[in-house]
């Protein structure tokens, strides 16, 4: 282990706050910077947590070749301390650090871009509000700005999109979001009762329910050394699997609807339906609420409902490849697909994309593979990617994933019928390792989520992160649409549906 830095994986136990040494800042910025240099390397989370008037910094970097974490720190003491930014040399960097500065007030000299990213009611400067917030603008008669949100068609999130277009030619998009900030990290603290934590993990993200509440049980067994059998590590792969194939039919379903391919739209929408539909007869929720808890399961598989999952595996997986043979045959659809909202893999690296953004553009970044959690770690998975960036790729991929994930079920449900069924209750009265830092990531359908918690010298939860896989990706968007045609942008939209709570929390 390199002395500058404790190096953990996303399946070992907690480690002691006392184990992560705390580096002078240009110790620490130079390290990180050197990390950073490697492509197969990428920051997970960087953030600060304020204890007895000394803030003091995490900083996570996930190596994608080696299965390992590095966490390194640093601490600054007094008001809203000036600091060297680390954005110019890592880009992948500038949302952290914006972050910090609008919690802390923390002054990164040389940040190119530090404005506010979700104005929780706490944030350091309260005169910073969204109806002030500092949009880019470029000074032309030649140019016209375009307001998209935050309040749009339908039941969506709110959030801010701000063209600055020449005609019809995008040359600039910068998106805002943070109207709907629950303060869900905060939550966390209050919430004393175990139960309520479970709860709120599912609803950071609606769409992600399993993946986020997947990533809470982990991180919970992980500080309170609490295993789970085999048969529910595969329970869990299983359900995860299924969230992704819903969500990339639904996706799907609306990229058609957005491109006028009717077709492809209802039946995508009527499939997505009998894997939802199959994950409430498991377990009473379409979006498998309920299902994850630390430690256990209420609804563990039952034999009936595997041979159901089977069933519709075998009838909607073959409709699937059916629908979609006929829309990537059709030169309507391609023509709105191909070479649309391209983002190169230089920029997904800069950016320091995850999850399907990043493998759309080649970039094999995958959890279940690099940092493998449940049973994974004894099921390795092949990541899919695609090359060319564009919502032709970011769409293929949903298809081919679909696949993928039919043939991961139908895989572990033949190792679950072999292990003995010993899935305990979930335990809800556990007791946490105190004076730790503890780390759990999860490749949800849009990327990784990671979930980390601090606890204290009583075993308390004292700090909760949380990092939704839109966080990364918000940027990839307004990259993809700089010189396409203000038209091509609902498209494109669509093709990342990212997370506007996710980002929010």
């Amino acid at each position: 282990m390199n002395p500058l830095y404790s190096g953990i994986k996303n399946d070992s136990l907690p480690i002691d706050l006392a184990a992560i040494p705390v580096l002078e800042y240009n110790v620490f910025s130079d390290r990180v910077s050197g990390l950073l240099k490697d492509g197969s390397k990428h920051c997970i989370a960087y953030y600060g947590a304020e204890t007895s008037g000394i803030l003091k910094f995490y900083c996570c970097i996930a190596d994608d070749n080696d299965n390992s974490i590095a966490v390194l720190s640093h601490q600054q003491k007094g008001k809203h301390p000036v600091l060297k930014s680390l954005t110019p040399g890592c880009p992948q960097l500038h949302i952290f650090e914006r972050e910090i500065h609008e919690n802390f007030g923390v002054e990164f000299d040389g940040h190119p871009w530090l404005k506010p990213v979700r104005y929780p009611h706490d944030r350091y400067d309260k005169s910073k509000v969204i109806d002030n917030y500092p949009f880019y603008e470029i000074g032309s008669e030649e140019l016209h700005e375009v307001g998209v949100g935050p309040i749009h068609a339908g039941v969506i999130e709110p959030g801010h999109f701000r063209f600055i277009c020449n005609g019809e030619k995008v040359l600039h998009l910068e998106i805002q979001l943070g109207y709907q900030h629950r303060g869900i990290e905060k939550l966390w603290i209050e919430k004393k009762d175990s139960l309520q934590r479970c709860l709120l993990s599912e609803c950071i993200a609606g769409d992600t329910s399993i993946g986020h509440a997947l990533a809470h049980a982990q991180l919970i067994e992980s500080l309170a050394g609490i295993e789970v059998s085999e048969a529910l590590q595969i329970e869990r792969c299983i359900a995860l699997e299924m969230e992704r194939m819903a969500v990339h039919m639904g996706d799907t379903a609306a990229l058609c609807g957005d491109v006028a391919y009717q077709l492809g739209q209802v039946v995508c929408e009527a499939l997505r339906t009998t894997i939802i539909n199959t994950t409430q007869l498991w377990c009473g929720n379409r979006f498998g609420k309920g299902l994850m808890r630390p430690g256990g399961s209420h609804y563990p598989l039952k034999n009936a409902v595997a041979d159901e999952l089977l069933r519709v595996l075998a009838d909607s997986g073959s409709r699937f490849v059916e629908i979609s043979e006929r829309i990537y045959s059709l030169p309507s659809v391609l023509a709105r697909f191909e070479d649309i909202g391209k983002v190169s893999e230089k920029q997904a690296l800069s950016i320091g994309a995850v999850g399907m953004a990043a493998r759309t553009c080649g970039i094999a970044r995958d959890i279940r593979k690099t940092h493998p959690f449940q049973f994974y770690k004894y099921f390795p998975i092949q990541p899919v990617t695609c090359e060319t960036g564009d919502v032709f790729a970011r769409s293929m991929l949903r298809n081919l994933e679909v696949m993928e994930s039919v043939k991961i079920i139908r895989g572990l449900l033949e190792i679950w019928r072999q292990k003995d069924k010993d899935t305990k209750r979930p335990v809800y009265d556990y007791t946490l390792k105190p004076g730790c830092f503890a780390l759990s990531m999860v490749e949800g359908w849009r990327g990784e989520i990671c979930h980390i918690a601090l606890t204290d010298a009583a075993g308390n939860i004292e700090h909760y992160k949380i990092k939704d896989p839109s966080m990364h990706n918000w940027l990839a968007l307004a990259l993809a649409v700089r010189n396409q045609e203000i038209s091509d942008f609902p498209v494109c939209n669509k093709s990342f549906n990212l997370s506007y709570c996710g980002n929010d929390l």
